[in-house]
């Protein structure tokens, strides 16, 4: 694609896609996962389907994951009360979910305590920790990102605002749940998200607006060698046709049979394999998931944002086409062997994921509501519910206890027949004053998203 410079010494590390990984034999292993969210129920999942795994446990976990393994409630954000419990069960490997630990530092006291850790050390969780640094690395790899500016003050933030025009993008330069982002036409609005974060003591990134449809991409890191899972789209917007606030995310679906060609190895060869080498580089060499946030643009290929860990909830539909062993894939990041582990295989079938999210939210969601008719649910030819803000109440029910509650899973022989059995999920599931959006997957079972070529607009037709 046009608009993408070569970057020398891409080539130092290993980039591997599907088809060139060799496998190995891989003892049984333990793992403890930690995180009480969907992307965590989702990796519970898929590592108990590992016939290497020999036991999972999570914490704090929710009552999705309390249901298939024995979860710990412990403050997952702490460094030293993750590092003892993973030496008190005694696991071969811990399984890092949220940023908000990552940037705690719970890699590090981990790793330091002698066990493998699936997840980036403090200093490389910078990359989703603060996007200025994101920026710098990503100058010095010769990644194609945004222009941006980093303001501290409201004169600063005026004066980028006036730089690159509406639409305006103006990001929390710290964690932000995926919420600190504002994309807006009125410049008022976009001055005042800055002030709000100037008040709350931080800084803001400005960037240039990127145009084109968006893409979510996983690449498996071990320090060296980069492995890239299927590409996903997710839907941040709380309301249908991308209106409303943004959220954490709504719902995500994969494969992208309207992504260009060779899109995926043109991402590894970019941005992710000179992002890790520039992080070796630096001696803080990123071992986890690197999560490359992409606009496919008229001017080719751009960086949005990375992230230090799997994406929600686009992770509960990439896992639910993997069939290659998860906890196999984590285990060989963890010891740096990704060189050697199994290759990728992924189910040929479409998968669509809708997040049902609690009333109010994304502002103040309310909580502590009966949950009822999953099981209903889950009875549905190829249907899951993965779990996110659950827990079980004094009679041992499923009830409501964070903004976005459940995502319900759907795999089909395509996009329309995933989308219908999700949705045929979705209205099983009762939750007084719940909220969803109807339209996840729609423009692309439709064959309506359309890629820029720098030359024109191209449709894109589903196959």
């Amino acid at each position: 694609m046009s608009g993408l410079r070569g970057v020398e010494g891409a080539c130092a590390g290993h980039n591997l896609g599907p088809g060139r990984l060799h496998k190995v034999p891989l003892k049984t292993v333990k793992v403890l996962v930690i995180g009480p969210g969907g992307r965590e129920h989702a990796i519970v999942r898929s590592l108990l389907e590992d016939p290497n795994v020999s036991e999972v446990h999570a914490a704090p976990g929710n009552a999705g994951i309390a249901k298939l393994v024995p979860t710990h409630a412990i403050n997952g954000n702490d460094p030293a009360a993750v590092a003892e419990l993973a030496g008190k069960l005694e696991v071969d490997l811990v399984v890092v979910g949220p940023e908000a630990p990552l940037a705690a530092g719970v890699s590090d006291a981990v790793r330091e305590a002698g066990i493998p850790v699936f997840g980036p050390s403090k200093a490389a969780a910078q990359l989703e920790a603060s996007k200025a640094f994101a920026k710098e690395v990503m100058a010095e790899a010769g990644v194609p990102t945004a222009m941006a500016r980093v303001a501290a003050n409201a004169e600063e933030a005026a004066d980028a605002l006036d730089t690159f025009g509406a639409p305006h993008v103006v990001k929390d330069d710290g964690l932000a749940a995926g919420k600190g982002v504002v994309v807006t036409n009125d410049r008022a609005e976009a001055l005042a998200h800055a002030q709000a974060c100037f008040d709350a003591g931080g800084t803001v990134v400005i960037e240039e607006f990127l145009d084109g449809p968006e893409v979510s991409l996983f690449v498996l890191c071990d320090g060296r060698t980069t492995v890239p899972l299927s590409p996903a789209q997710d839907f941040k917007r709380i309301f249908d046709n991308d209106e409303g606030p943004n959220t954490g995310g709504m719902g995500a679906y994969t494969p992208l049979d309207w992504a260009p060609e060779g899109l995926v190895q043109e991402v590894i060869d970019r941005v992710a394999q000179p992002t890790v080498d520039e992080m070796a580089r630096r001696g803080t060499p990123f071992v986890g998931v690197l999560y490359c946030g992409l606009a496919l643009t008229s001017r080719g290929t751009r960086v949005i944002e990375f992230n230090a860990r799997f994406g929600d909830p686009e992770t509960q539909a990439v896992l639910a086409r993997l069939k290659t062993p998860l906890g196999s894939l984590m285990l060989a990041a963890a010891k740096g062997e990704l060189d050697t582990a199994e290759e990728l295989r992924w189910s040929k079938e479409s998968a669509v994921a809708v997040v049902v999210a609690a009333e109010n939210y994304p502002d103040t969601p309310r909580t502590g509501d009966r949950i009822t008719g999953l099981k209903k649910a889950e009875s549905l030819e190829g249907v899951h519910i993965i779990h996110a803000g659950t827990k079980l109440d004094e009679e041992g029910k499923v009830v409501s206890a964070g903004g976005r509650v459940l995502a319900v899973v759907a795999l089909g022989s395509d996009l329309v027949e995933a989308r219908e059995r999700a949705y045929d999920g979705v209205e099983l599931v009762q939750l007084e004053g719940s909220q969803y959006r109807t339209d996840i997957a729609g423009k692309a079972a439709r064959g309506e998203i359309k890629v820029s070529s720098g030359t024109g607009t191209i449709p894109v037709v589903k196959g």
